[in-house]
């Protein structure tokens, strides 16, 4: 059965834990979606895995709108959301309104996310009065990481994790159906969880969220750059490729590929004829 805002709210109720990895193609998200993957995210962090960008900023609402629909033409039962991309929703309600719709109709999006708390719930309002679930992110927060001074745990002192539970409860009231807990230190998590009647959806968030999310390429050791301390690999798909990509280029060196196997036929009296 299809995985909607409903099933996440149900999950939660009862107590079972919600699974999430970002995607970004079409065949990795029948790849997920076969596996029994609750929701795909379709994260800006392609900025990062598939453009080699440094950060989620340069990525646009053209590249969200292509990759967006390409992991919607691979699933049927698994959920998809988009991330809006930087100032993409920040300007003005409007433009929000305006940016989901088409991450909706454009990318075949069925939930888009953004980040922030308190200042952006306009937004969250404004979008899900339109009819288009909003996933909300709190903690570090990729597209502020200027004003973050970097990627950093986020609510590690007194007040600013006052902040971030004002927060959670800030958009859980203007209508986002789930929220996003990135680098948040697994109490202070587990704490906004209890609070919080929407699922939580950690990635560096602990186990006490209600589910969890993490970038396909790094739990699969395809992302090198550099790995975040809440990731586990489930699998060195990375030396694997690498090793086939090496075997692939010495048979073709040596000769040996392609074989008769891989190779056409045709009849040698035809062949006799063409000389």
């Amino acid at each position: 059965m299809k995985n909607t805002v409903r099933t996440f709210a149900e999950m939660k109720e009862r107590g079972e834990k919600i699974s999430m990895l970002t995607c970004y193609d079409y065949s990795t998200a029948k790849l997920q979606e076969k596996a029994g993957i609750n929701a795909i995210l379709v994260g800006d962090s392609l900025g990062n895995v598939m453009l080699g960008l440094p950060d989620t900023l340069s990525v646009t609402m053209e590249d969200m709108i292509t990759f967006g629909h390409a992991v919607a033409r691979g699933c049927h039962d698994t959920m998809v959301v988009i991330d809006m991309p930087f100032m993409s929703y920040q300007v003005s309600i409007e433009q929000a309104v305006t940016n989901a719709g088409r991450l909706m109709k454009e990318g075949r999006g069925n939930a888009v996310k953004l980040e922030g708390g308190a200042a952006v719930c306009p937004q969250i309002r404004a979008i899900t009065d339109a009819g288009i679930p909003v996933m909300a992110h709190l903690g570090m927060t990729p597209q502020s990481v200027n004003s973050l001074g970097g990627n950093r745990v986020q609510g590690k002192n007194e007040e600013a994790a006052k902040q971030l539970i004002d927060d959670a409860l800030a958009i859980e009231k203007a209508g986002a159906f789930s929220v996003v807990l990135e680098c948040v230190p697994a109490k202070l998590a587990a704490l906004i969880t209890k609070k919080l009647t929407i699922p939580t959806i950690g990635i560096g968030g602990g186990a006490g969220c209600d589910g969890q999310i993490l970038v396909y390429q790094d739990m699969l050791g395809l992302f090198s750059d550099y790995t975040p301390k809440f990731v586990k690999h489930f699998g060195e798909v990375g030396a694997a490729m690498e090793a086939a990509f090496a075997a692939y280029v010495k048979e073709v060196q040596a000769g040996t590929f392609p074989d008769d196997a891989h190779s056409f036929k045709i009849d040698d009296d035809v062949m006799e004829r063409l000389y």
